[in-house]
């Protein structure tokens, strides 16, 4: 869902845009004219983090700042699980600048957030080591291109999948593992309160997004006049909104709660109860590699399944020394195949609870109630436990 600025892109001309061919249904006697976009100039970008894990730590070049190239060749397909067994690290695409889901910390030199769990996740599944990680910070715009080309070998950054993606883009998505939706964030003084205040107001949003193209159909299709500023980065669009070069800012309604933190003045906001879409995000990877496929999907659903079978991080050596529940012994790889059939370690799952943890240990860690953000997991539950959770993984049998 989200963009950083890259010193290759080019200049785009100031001035407005107007949009045009949209279907707008028509609410009012008058047309309505559609939104208008504006479009500031790139944001300069500081230097990408170098990786802290990983014995080949990566410039600024390998991550943010440098475009892929169409010319290189397509990796062969059904190969990728062989290729980072025998590199020893797993290259996982990431959000640099997102706290809470994708964040590099300068000054301690470490990554932290929720997908980049998931990075481990995968590491902990394929080397038994949770910190075999190489994390490249990628941008929005090159995300695509860099599973297509092999540069990642996953991608793990709030990142909507959808019809266009999937089939358009040619990568394979894995399962979800955050159900979010698009909402508003608006300055308090301002009194919007729902989306029909937001006539003739203006709204930050990031380039290269769903959010952007979502406001933009929202807003037609309402018949709503707005105008929509689009900036090239998160930071930006936020900093704007900081500055009250705009009266709210829209994107995940996630991604509101944690950035809010970051404002000058948090308290001075309003999270608006409407969400426009349905943003279900999910890791990608390169298509028509179902072995690789398989790997990631399992290792994401035994952190489910786990929390299904109330197998935590807190337990699972105790559980792994002594169960005689069958679900858990093949979970865990004390039972059954399912590990060398992946042409995984048989006890991957079991390496990924003690080291990573299981979907609830990853969410409570980087979004919980002990954390700045305390994001309610609603639907990011697993749908055993009640409280209108869904999300469920297949048993391991």
């Amino acid at each position: 869902m989200l963009t950083r600025a890259c010193t290759y892109c080019l200049l785009i001309l100031p001035g407005l845009l107007l949009l045009s061919g949209c279907d707008v249904l028509n609410f009012a006697q008058a047309p309505t004219p559609t939104p208008i976009i504006i479009l500031p100039s790139p944001t300069p970008g500081g230097a990408a983090p170098a990786d802290p894990f990983s014995p080949t730590a990566t410039t600024a070049t390998d991550t943010l700042d440098t475009p892929p190239s169409t010319d290189a060749p397509m990796p062969a397909p059904g190969r990728r699980l062989a290729q980072v067994q025998a590199r020893g690290t797993l290259i996982c695409g990431v959000n640099a600048e997102l706290q809470g889901f994708g964040f590099y910390d300068n000054v301690r030199g470490q990554w932290s957030g929720f997908d980049v769990d998931f990075c481990r996740v995968v590491a902990a599944a394929i080397f038994g080591d949770a910190n075999r990680v190489d994390f490249r910070a990628v941008a929005a715009e090159d995300r695509w291109e860099f599973i297509r080309q092999g540069t990642i070998d996953v991608l793990f950054r709030n990142s909507t999948w959808t019809a266009e993606r999937d089939l358009g883009q040619r990568v394979d998505f894995g399962p979800i593992t955050f159900h979010d939706g698009q909402g508003f964030l608006a300055h308090a003084d301002t009194n919007i309160t729902t989306p029909a205040d937001l006539a003739d107001r203006t709204i930050c949003v990031t380039n290269s997004t769903t959010s952007a193209e979502n406001v933009r159909d929202e807003m037609a299709a309402r018949d709503i006049p707005v105008k929509i500023n689009l900036y090239d980065t998160v930071d930006a669009t936020f900093n704007a909104y900081d500055q009250r070069e705009c009266d709210v800012v829209t994107s995940d309604r996630s991604q509101l709660v944690v950035k809010q933190q970051t404002l000058a003045d948090p308290d001075a906001h309003v999270l608006l109860g409407d969400l426009i879409s349905r943003e279900p995000l999910a890791p990608a990877f390169i298509e028509n590699d179902s072995q690789w496929q398989e790997v990631i999907n399992w290792s994401i659903y035994a952190t489910i399944y786990a929390e299904e079978l109330r197998v935590s991080q807190a337990n699972v050596e105790q559980l792994a020394a002594g169960t005689d529940d069958p679900r858990i012994r093949r979970l865990l790889g004390l039972e059954g195949n399912i590990g060398n059939d992946l042409g995984l370690r048989n006890d991957f799952a079991l390496q990924i609870i003690q080291q990573v943890g299981n979907y609830g240990d990853i969410y409570d860690r980087n979004l919980g109630p002990n954390t700045p953000f305390d994001l309610d997991r609603g639907p990011n539950k697993v749908w055993n436990l009640g409280q209108g959770g869904v999300l469920a993984a297949p048993p391991f049998r």
